[in-house]
């Protein structure tokens, strides 16, 4: 692993910088439902887009987009706004160094200065690739922008996450004294989601499927709170709740759990205000945990819960 990108993210400020404690007493807040999904009207969304997230402060908007003005294939643009009651600005396109010719999506920002991503870029000589999607790693140099990513190394060598099969949407989480990385693969065949804590050198070693939330259809995508309380995910299942029928190919579902060390609950389909017969991918939380943003058909969609009084 490169230590100039890892020493970096392990001082970042989401991150920890004394690893190996646990912790079960992390407090989760009391939420309303989520209401029912908006779309992301701005000239962020005015060409289509999906995998959107926001950046901490909730002033960036990333997504990945196939839109014209990129390096080819799918792409991860930004769009920006002054404050959080304002609309997005027109994206940007993030540029060669963190695109290229192939595809490239599920941007998730860290802490301002970081950016994970996954790519299907060859590997060039001197790096390497694993085969299918890969997750990378990049940071952005306040002098010369964003530096040439880091693969986050072969599951297959027991060397990093990445497999032969594609990686779809890293989730970064700090939480209990640890620094967690979520995911999810299709190198079973279907997708499943997956979980691989940080070492104390900054490795991420082969994930470990989270299998109270797997299914024998397509669960993909994750987002995890801040807290590591919660989850969000897409999932195929066909099915939920007292055998309901799901809405869409994809719908999104929630699941939560009280301490770190717990299973995630029963997962909750999110509902008809939310989920659709178009499909519903890539959700993600906002840092405070008021918004969740996904993907529908093409386009951008949100849905905001508030905090309640009290605790769980």
């Amino acid at each position: 692993m490169n230590r100039h990108f890892i020493n970096g993210l392990m001082s970042c400020a989401v991150c920890v910088t004394t690893l190996g404690k646990s912790s079960t007493t992390i407090a989760n807040p009391r939420w309303s439902d989520f209401g029912p999904a908006t779309a992301v009207l701005d000239t962020a969304n005015s060409v289509a887009g999906g995998c959107p997230i926001e950046s901490r402060d909730g002033l960036s908007l990333y997504m990945a987009t196939g839109r014209d003005g990129g390096e080819g294939g799918l792409d991860i643009w930004v769009a920006h706004r002054p404050n959080k009651d304002a609309a997005f600005g027109l994206a940007e396109n993030l540029g060669a160094t963190v695109n290229s010719p192939d595809n490239d999506y599920c941007p998730t920002p860290i802490g301002g200065k970081y950016l994970f991503f996954v790519s299907t870029r060859p590997a060039k000589p001197g790096s390497v690739a694993c085969g299918g999607g890969d997750i990378y790693l990049t940071r952005k140099n306040p002098a010369h922008g964003w530096e040439t990513p880091m693969n986050l190394g072969c599951a297959e060598t027991g060397d990093g996450v990445n497999t032969s099969g594609g990686e779809f949407s890293p989730s970064l989480v700090e939480a209990g004294g640890n620094v967690y990385l979520y995911f999810s693969s299709d190198y079973t065949g279907n997708h499943d989601l997956y979980v691989s804590m940080m070492q104390p050198d900054g490795s991420f070693p082969p994930g470990v499927a989270v299998d109270e939330l797997n299914t024998e259809f397509d669960d993909r995508m994750p987002s995890v709170s801040k807290n590591g309380l919660e989850i969000v995910y897409a999932s195929s299942r066909p099915t939920w709740g007292s055998g309901q029928a799901a809405f869409g190919s994809f719908d999104i579902y929630h699941a939560s759990r009280n301490h770190l060390d717990e299973p995630f609950s029963e997962p909750v389909n999110l509902g008809a205000g939310i989920n659709t017969d178009d499909g519903e991918t890539r959700s993600s939380f906002s840092w405070d945990g008021t918004r969740v943003n996904f993907g529908r058909a093409g386009e951008i969609y949100v849905t905001e819960r508030e905090k309640l009084r009290g605790r769980k």
